[in-house]
């Protein structure tokens, strides 16, 4: 009359019963036994209500997760100010400029931004591939203080723009400011939707390390646990670059790097090669690869094939492996790790909606940023640089609503 109970398993709740040979009355397990609990539970089983966590509860989770993102992103880079405007393909050729190419100002190109700035449509936008970046992944992550950024500006009303726009997004940012040099532009050529980038680096072109080696400055490098730059950066000050990698290296964080643009990829390869090592994540789109692949002289366009050898290139002391992340315009976005390559879908706009293209890449590169920060997978983080580019290529400039719509 005392069989063992059997336990029945069906899904994640445990049911315990009895054979089938069983005396009508029930069998009451001595003291203490190990059912006794749940048989007293099944018999009366408490009606719960959870109520909601109260505000200080939640507000206290917020503070905690902002104080772990504190500081947790730094970018370094050449803050331009953007002039942005529509032109005609008769605008390009004038100044000798291809469609969609991203160059340094020459002499022949000077008188360019006066009249940009003459136009009607011209808008002055806060830009820098990285600094760029670094806005989007502050948006993205609506904590102020999670990004820092640090470039060289000139004392002027743009650099007084410059530093009004970085504090009114959420980011700490230390400029160096240059007492004779003006604060650099990039025009912004706007021909159907695609844009042609002419920077005039200026003060952009001054930043020096000892700025970077100040206490107050290196404590940003300190506390970041993700450094990102742009291969622009590469003609500035290559110095301060290699302090930040060896340093991420050391200190097991993460550093990552940009592509940037094709004549990086040509005319800075030295210079390159020097730090793509230290990079943990390499990014680019399909036209610097082929042009980084070109330059190798790897005999190969094919996108998978360059993505997987760039993630396959020397890594410094410490380094465990990269990934390379190569965007494609509106075909599938590259990832290659470990060996192996795989493809994310973008997501595909109508082209009456397209505004502009200036600054996809920087967007998408600031979205991954957001989620790469907080720990989550690659596919979060290409997604969320998908959904970042989305919205700012729906908009004039690399800007974007007061708040993201992610998930």
């Amino acid at each position: 009359n005392h069989a063992e109970p059997r336990r029945l398993t069906g899904g994640p709740r445990e049911v315990w019963s009895r054979p089938t040979k069983t005396p009508a009355a029930p069998i009451i397990p001595p003291p203490h036994h190990h059912c006794n609990g749940l048989l007293a539970s099944r018999q009366r089983r408490p009606q719960i209500s959870l109520s909601p966590p109260c505000a200080a509860v939640v507000e206290r989770s917020k503070k905690m997760a902002a104080s772990n993102l504190e500081g947790v992103l730094l970018g370094m880079g050449n803050p331009l100010l953007d002039i942005s405007a529509v032109v005609d393909e008769a605008f390009l050729a004038k100044y000798d400029v291809k469609p969609n190419n991203a160059i340094l100002a020459e002499d022949k190109h000077l008188p360019m931004y006066d009249e940009l700035s003459s136009k009607e449509n011209v808008e002055y936008i806060a830009g820098g591939a990285t600094q760029n970046s670094i806005r989007v992944a502050q948006w993205m992550l609506q904590t102020p203080g999670a990004t820092s950024y640090m470039g060289c500006i000139g004392k002027d009303k743009y650099g007084e723009e410059m530093k009004s726009a970085a504090k009114a997004a959420g980011v700490t940012a230390h400029y160096y400011e240059d007492e004779a040099a003006p604060t650099g532009t990039c025009a912004v050529c706007v021909v159907g939707g695609e844009r042609s980038l002419i920077a005039n680096l200026s003060a952009a072109n001054c930043y020096k390390s000892e700025h970077l080696k100040k206490p107050e400055n290196w404590a940003l490098v300190e506390k970041a646990k993700y450094i990102y730059i742009a291969g622009f950066f590469l003609t500035v000050s290559p110095e301060s670059i290699q302090l930040v990698a060896e340093h991420a290296a050391a200190n097991n964080k993460v550093f990552l790097m940009n592509l940037s643009a094709p004549f990086i990829c040509e005319f800075f390869r030295d210079a390159q090669e020097k730090v793509l090592p230290y990079a943990d994540y390499i990014f680019g789109n399909e036209t610097e690869a082929r042009i980084f692949s070109k330059v190798r002289g790897w005999e190969t366009e094919n996108v998978e094939e360059i993505a997987l050898k760039i993630s396959q290139l020397p890594l410094a002391s410490g380094k465990q492996k990269r990934i390379a992340v190569i965007t494609q315009g509106a075909d599938p976005v590259v990832v290659a790790e470990d060996g192996k390559v795989k493809t994310f879908p973008v997501i595909l706009l109508p082209k009456e909606k397209l505004v502009d293209t200036n600054g996809a890449g920087d967007a998408f590169v600031g979205g991954f940023l957001s989620q790469l920060v907080q720990g989550k997978s690659i596919e979060d983080c290409v997604k969320a640089g998908c959904y970042a580019a989305n919205v700012i290529i729906q908009q004039s400039g690399c800007t974007y609503p007061e708040k993201p719509d992610f998930n």
